[in-house]
């Protein structure tokens, strides 16, 4: 599917009908941060914070946990909240909701749960696929998300791999049949008005060590077959994220870069490969900043330094959209102060303050194709 004139047009539409506040600096950078909270209910004291947050422009977003899920009834009464709280600029209403291992929402609240992909791929044909997905997608958006960070096209090179193969997150080693899997899961949620994140580039499958525990390296394990699946998937679909992994390869450093960038704070394999050499064109988002593998490069600063240090060097890498789960050292304010850095930023380095404009208008457009 490609964006139609009647599409574009809605593009422009929503772009002009952001109230001319959003074309301040610091409501520019609130969209380019989506945060992890805590609570459970609209009761919530800090709920009611977030929510205040997200009609402040202070954030673009937010991101549940399995501890955000009481019920389904709250969770739908809290997305009802974000939503009212920033009527014109929709918050990316988030979660992972792959399957097998990685849900969210379980059937402990009375969630339908589906199949890993691995199983999915394995026991069901691309279009009953569909269906499963399609189910999924239409049970999310009536609780108000409008992101799945999902499908993943990581290839699953090493089964033993500790965070990808091990859960069954791959559909498969073979590049097209991940590609195939992954359309279904991305055109049943495009159906039900949800957006979609292919995850987590430039390919986690092959790796021996997990990014949420610290550094990876993937000099010897990856291939350039792992970006396959991107580059048809950008030929063949409309992409609405691309979700950047915390991976080191030593064959992608920067000229006289010794600092040993993971993928997520690394303009070539962002600023290059991603766009230059595979031409996407859409929005990106980093995986968790918070995940040991890049916290782990700034320690032993403290948080808010971890916290200024990260956000640049992603936004200067080519990232557009900074996710933090906020469960490394829970702070309440942590959407705000992210959005100070980037103000800060800004305004000091012009060039700087470019890339937050370039990421703002990226994701309004984004915004736009939220049905739900």
């Amino acid at each position: 599917m490609r964006l139609t004139i009647l599409s574009l047009a809605l593009v422009a539409a929503a772009v002009a009908a952001v109230p001319a506040r959003a074309a301040s600096l610091a409501d520019m950078a609130g969209q380019m941060i989506i945060v992890g909270f805590k609570g459970d209910s609209t009761d919530d004291a800090s709920i009611k914070a977030l929510t205040a947050e997200i009609a402040k422009g202070q954030i673009g977003g937010v991101m549940y946990l399995r501890p955000n899920v009481k019920s389904l009834d709250s969770v739908k009464a809290m997305n009802a909240g974000f939503k009212a709280a920033s009527p014109t600029l929709p918050p990316f209403i988030t979660l992972d909701q792959e399957g097998g291992k990685v849900q969210r929402l379980t059937s402990a609240v009375g969630f339908p749960e589906m199949p890993g992909a691995f199983d999915i791929a394995q026991g069901t044909v691309p279009k009953a696929a569909g269906i499963i997905y399609s189910r999924t997608a239409t049970e999310l958006a009536g609780l108000g998300f409008n992101v799945n960070f999902g499908p993943v096209v990581d290839l699953n090179i090493n089964p033993n791999n500790p965070i990808i193969g091990h859960y069954g997150r791959s559909f498969s080693a073979d590049p097209a049949k991940v590609t195939t899997y992954a359309e279904a899961f991305i055109n049943a949620h495009h159906k039900a008005g949800m957006l979609t994140a292919l995850k987590h580039f430039p390919g986690h499958g092959s790796s021996t060590t997990d990014s949420h525990k610290g550094f990876v390296d993937i000099s010897s394990t990856w291939s350039p077959s792992e970006l396959s699946p991107y580059k048809t998937l950008f030929k063949d679909e409309d992409i609405d994220f691309v979700m950047v992994g915390h991976l080191y390869n030593k064959n992608y450093d920067a000229p006289g870069d010794k600092l040993q960038l993971p993928s997520s704070l690394s303009p070539v394999w962002i600023g290059k490969v991603l766009r230059t050499d595979l031409g996407y064109k859409g929005v990106v988002i980093s995986d968790d900043l918070e995940m040991g593998a890049i916290r782990d490069m700034f320690k032993p600063a403290s948080n808010a330094e971890i916290v200024r240090q990260t956000v640049i060097k992603a936004v200067n890498a080519g990232v557009n959209v900074l996710l933090f789960s906020n469960t490394a050292a829970y702070d309440p304010t942590l959407g705000e102060e992210i959005q100070q850095v980037l103000v800060d930023e800004g305004q000091k380095d012009p060039a700087f303050a470019q890339k937050i404009e370039a990421s703002y208008n990226l994701i309004v457009a984004l915004k736009s194709r939220i049905k739900v």
